[in-house]
């Protein structure tokens, strides 16, 4: 093959892959901007050809509904270029619902489900050598629930069985990735005469947020994202846990490459619990909240938006920064109707300049406000970049209440 052949064989190859780049990504751009499913209202009347309407998007072409439930739901099929099978998306009738949306500041605290395993470590034992018994035999992110059969929930009860070892091996049962195991640790002594295991462990975790809603059953939806181990980067499995009042002591204001963060005090008192956290999920913590009289929480009743309803332009967000819920201006800049990550389904950037001036745009403890939009919360803010501390992510509110109907039931 001469130069010349060569050269027009790799000019063909860059093409083709050009090509198929730009296939990818449009593929890709399609998926986000047409969902597997929405709910539409069930007393709208929207029709079929509404919902098409709604969801048109170029190349798209949607197929009669096929109607496949008895309470109205049904399947819209659709195709690229009017013959090449997409997707079906499932169109679902909902009664319309309101909540109440809060905006306040709210403490948290929570108990792990087992005694969480952050690291293991070395220990020096009584001959100088360091030794690490732990290693390669109990992982990161494991969570120990039991000890010599004798269940245990909290690092008090572990480290009391610790105390009591006499140098023979141990059985610990952990929970990994949601898989009980059985896994055995012998103890070294250390140079003080004591018996250990090299394990870091850790049982709760605590801080701020803001709750988002409650419905009318009393159960709320906080944060719009879950609350991860700060050493494991891994969702938390809580046992129990208790939403607490919360007062902002100072704002460390976010710039561009360091988020800030609202600095809160939290009164550990049963006389300030404002309800249980229960659930502890990607999209948020829920629970039951069951303080409304003189708790000092925000609540206002609104409807809430279909994620079909969002659109780019005007919007706000409720917070409080200065001890009280206040709506701020925003704007919604994008949109993914089906992101696969549910709590970065919209990037919306803080406008109103006294907000800014407050605390840089978006900082850690706004996760969970209310984002509103034509009179209905459409979502709350999730995250903040770190570039930029004026704009973050969203979450739709259907999602959030997704998971309310999950604990429900």
């Amino acid at each position: 093959m001469n130069r010349r052949k060569k050269y027009r064989f790799f000019v063909i190859c860059c093409l083709a892959l050009d090509l198929l780049a730009i296939m990818l990504l449009g593929y890709r751009y399609l998926d986000r901007k047409i969902p597997d499913e929405i709910q539409v209202s069930r007393g709208s009347g929207e029709q079929a050809e509404d919902v098409t309407e709604v969801l048109s998007a170029p190349l798209v072409t949607f197929e009669d509904a096929v109607t496949v439930s008895q309470d109205g739901g049904y399947i819209l099929p659709c195709k690229l270029l009017g013959y090449i099978p997409f997707k079906e998306v499932k169109v679902t009738p909902v009664d319309d619902q309101e909540v109440y949306v809060s905006g306040s500041t709210i403490g948290i605290y929570m108990e792990t489900d087992g005694v969480l395993v952050i690291d293991t470590g070395e220990i020096q034992d009584q001959n100088g050598e360091i030794k690490e018994p732990a290693k390669n035999i109990v992982r990161q992110g494991d969570y120990i629930v039991s000890f010599n059969g004798q269940k245990i929930s909290t690092k008090r009860e572990l480290i009391s069985d610790i105390a009591e070892l006499d140098g023979n091996a141990v059985t610990l049962e952990v929970s990994r990735e949601g898989e009980s195991i059985p896994v055995s640790v012998t103890p070294v002594k250390d140079t003080k005469g004591d018996y250990k295991l090299g394990i870091w462990v850790r049982d709760d975790t605590q801080g701020i947020g803001t709750l988002t809603y409650v419905d009318q059953n009393g159960n709320y939806g906080a944060l719009g994202h879950g609350i991860s181990d700060i050493d494991t980067a891994q969702l938390l499995n809580i046992r129990k846990g208790a939403l607490y009042k919360a007062q902002i002591i100072a704002i460390n204001k976010g710039t561009k490459g360091n988020p800030g963060e609202l600095a809160g005090f939290i009164r550990y008192d049963d006389r300030n619990i404002l309800g249980t956290i229960e659930v502890n999920s990607k999209n948020g913590i829920y629970g039951q909240f069951t303080q409304t009289a003189e708790s000092g929480i925000t609540l206002k009743k609104m409807p809430i938006a279909h994620k079909q309803e969002v659109k780019t332009g005007s919007a706000a967000i409720l917070c409080s920064v200065d001890g009280q819920v206040k709506e701020y201006d925003a704007e919604i800049k994008r949109i993914d109707l089906n992101h696969e990550d549910t709590n970065k389904s919209f990037v919306i950037q803080i406008t109103d300049e006294e907000l800014l001036e407050a605390t840089g745009g978006i900082v850690q403890g706004l996760s969970g406000s209310p984002v509103l939009q034509d009179g209905k919360v459409i979502g709350a803010v999730t995250h903040v970049f770190v570039q930029d501390s004026t704009s973050g992510y969203g979450i739709f509110i259907e999602n959030m209440l997704r998971n309310t109907r999950k604990q429900v039931k």
